[in-house]
């Protein structure tokens, strides 16, 4: 498949066929998404590959919370979970919200289920001591992941990823075995999707460039 395809046509693919995914292809996509960078080229991840069912249902519901959150603040109007600008959702409003988003009610009957981890103690964070929340140590594993994505891709599947589980790392961490020093970095899900979507909704080049300064003329092609 051409690479600028792959790029263009590569989508959230949250809904599945009942099509297997099985371990030959699994270790095939995951043989290719092996060749993502990372700083220093450590290769700091680990991939759980979920195939208990009863682990795949523990987990959606562990991300039930964080998920009314989302959508709390998504029907305020928020930025869900911003680093920047505080909440004014209440409590109430977030109980008030149902507990599931379209991918967290198929986890369990997914065709593949990953869980991928990264070892904090292989990754560069340049920005850690910055007043921010730290990004940098997310170039060491997000590419890994969206490989396999691409990956999938290219054998007819597709798949989403998904942080929910971020705010239960804890619970993740006891209920899987993960070491303290490796961070729960996504979840992502594989299959062959209901309907392939070919031409995606994306902003284009002029409205997020700039020449040489913030304020400076928008790059043009």
């Amino acid at each position: 498949m051409d690479t600028l395809e792959v790029m263009r046509t590569t989508f959230a693919a949250r809904d599945y066929t009942d099509r297997p995914l099985d371990d030959a292809t699994l270790h095939r996509i995951l043989d290719h998404a092996r060749f993502a960078p990372s700083g220093g080229n450590r290769q700091g991840w680990h991939v759980i590959v979920l195939k208990d069912r009863q682990v795949r249902k523990q987990l959606a519901n562990l991300m039930a919370p964080t998920i009314q959150q989302y959508k709390a603040q998504a029907v305020k109007g928020e930025t869900p979970f911003s680093s920047v600008h505080p909440s004014r959702v209440t409590p109430e409003e977030i109980a008030a919200m149902p507990p599931d988003m379209p991918f967290s009610t198929k986890l369990e009957d997914a065709p593949a289920a990953l869980l991928i981890t990264v070892d904090l103690a292989k990754v560069t964070a340049f920005d850690q001591a910055l007043d921010r929340v730290a990004v940098v140590p997310g170039a060491s594993i997000y590419p890994f992941a969206w490989n396999i994505i691409l990956a999938a891709r290219n054998e007819g599947f597709g798949g989403v990823l998904t942080t929910f589980l971020a705010n239960h790392e804890e619970e993740v961490k006891s209920m899987l075995g993960i070491p303290a020093h490796h961070a729960v970095a996504c979840v992502i899900g594989l299959g062959e999707p209901i309907k392939q979507l070919t031409k995606l909704r994306r902003r284009p080049v002029s409205d997020f460039t700039s020449i040489d300064h913030w304020e400076g003329d928008p790059l043009d092609g």
